[in-house]
């Protein structure tokens, strides 16, 4: 298998930039570049039309739904993935049209469903028997004004983290292939004369190279030809879904995007060919077009070094966020690139713990080389975090959830999500009247 020679292309801060940066909005801070977000973006579009010329890049926007950063991907082709009513929610109100939008979500309320019908959303992925009965229900004699995509489990176990792994025969997600369930599915959305789209699977992310995907889009693909064979039903459309792995460290090298689309499209036409069906293929990344294109600028403020039982002492060096503006070492062990920003960073490097300020462990990057005169006040990027970290950030121990900023394409930079006030924190909470 031939890969394109791997470069870094993650986005850094100069110091200079950095320095004006947390001058002017605070740390911690996300920070975006959108030259970077949108070169991302016309690589991996590029390549896939390159590999098939009916493709469609959809941006999972649960790795960052951030109005600015869809918007940025709407203008630049893709059509939105949306995983929940909000995120649906957040497509319209960036200017996306509903119909470029695609429905997902293993439980989906009726009221959700309801809310995408009636703002003309392109597709829904329905994940379960209950969903079809309901969209027969609601669709009624509209049926064939709405395409129905049915999300499959084709039993691929990826080579990835547990918790990221979402094809294998057990998981909450589709419609079983092997026990019968997706054949049954098609069944009876093609008897309640629903406008049956095609099919979709999803194996797994941080995929450093495609077999799994592959495995999944010729699975499909080989269901598609049997739905054919024997109900008539003819796919117009197959989504092999995202996972294409980042460069969170040195150790991950993910396959570049032109020989990762290229083998991909090469295993779905192959078991297609000769079948009679001539499909628009989709994929929807999120994390391998944004997570390159962020990095959170945090401060040092506390450094200090205390006796390990297992490396015989270890220094910590805390910063001012932790896992509630990333939870991801804490879910899921996950590592990235840690880097001082200073002008001339000391040649002699020392190992450092970096923690949050947290009332947990809360060891957001363990055991990491910085520069050894590394101190209080320091500025320290995190590269890689544009994917997952605005999105899934908390207020836990009542902290503010950071800015993001967006570096123009013209060197100016822009709020695109403000940090939590105090007042906006205690907005929720209510004080019953006997204990005012």
């Amino acid at each position: 298998m031939i890969s394109s020679p791997r470069l870094d292309t993650r986005y850094r801060l100069t110091e200079a930039l950095a320095l004006e940066l947390a001058e002017t909005y605070g740390t911690p801070l996300y920070v975006v570049d959108e030259k970077h977000f949108r070169e991302r973006i016309r690589t991996y579009r590029q390549a896939f039309l390159a590999a098939y010329s009916r493709s469609e890049i959809s941006l999972a926007s649960k790795a960052n739904s951030t109005l600015a950063l869809v918007k940025i991907a709407y203008q630049e082709g893709c059509t939105i993935d949306v995983a929940s009513e909000g995120e649906f929610r957040v497509a319209l109100a960036a200017g996306v049209p509903g119909s470029k939008c695609h429905l997902h979500g293993n439980n989906k309320t009726r009221s959700e469903i309801e809310f995408a019908l009636a703002n003309g959303i392109g597709h829904i992925v329905a994940d379960c028997f209950e969903e079809i009965e309901v969209l027969g229900q609601l669709l009624g004699e509209e049926s064939n004004q709405t395409k129905i995509v049915l999300r499959l489990a084709p039993g691929v176990d990826p080579v990835t983290h547990a918790k990221i792994s979402t094809g294998q025969a057990d998981t909450k997600f589709g419609f079983n292939i092997t026990d019968g369930s997706a054949e049954r599915a098609t069944v009876r959305c093609l008897k309640l004369g629903l406008n049956l789209y095609g099919f979709h699977c999803h194996v797994g992310s941080q995929l450093l190279d495609p077999e799994a995907q592959r495995s999944g889009g010729e699975l499909i693909a080989r269901f598609a030809i049997d739905m054919k064979d024997r109900h008539g039903f003819c796919a117009e459309y197959l989504n092999v879904g995202g996972g294409l792995g980042v460069t969170y460290t040195s150790k991950d090298q993910p396959m570049g995007m032109q020989d990762y689309c290229r083998l991909i499209v090469q295993t779905v036409t192959e078991t297609l060919l000769g079948s009679g069906i001539d499909p628009v293929l989709g994929q929807e990344p999120g994390r391998s077009l944004v997570a390159e294109s962020g990095l959170t600028l945090y401060r040092v403020g506390v450094i200090k070094t205390v006796p390990s039982p297992t490396i015989g002492k270890r220094t910590y060096a805390a910063v001012d966020g932790g896992l509630s503006d990333n939870p991801r070492p804490a879910l899921y062990g996950s590592k990235y690139t840690v880097e001082r920003v200073a002008p001339t960073p000391s040649e002699k490097t020392a190992t450092f713990t970096v923690s949050g300020k947290h009332c947990e462990t809360d060891k957001l990057f363990d055991e990491v080389p910085l520069s050894a005169d590394l101190a209080v006040g320091d500025l320290i990027q995190v590269l890689c975090t544009g994917a997952y970290n605005s999105s899934m950030a908390s207020n836990y121990n009542r902290y503010p959830r950071p800015a993001s900023v967006l570096i123009r394409e013209d060197g100016s930079h822009a709020v695109i999500q403000r940090r939590d006030s105090w007042e906006e924190m205690l907005a929720r909470d209510i004080l019953p009247d006997d204990l005012a």
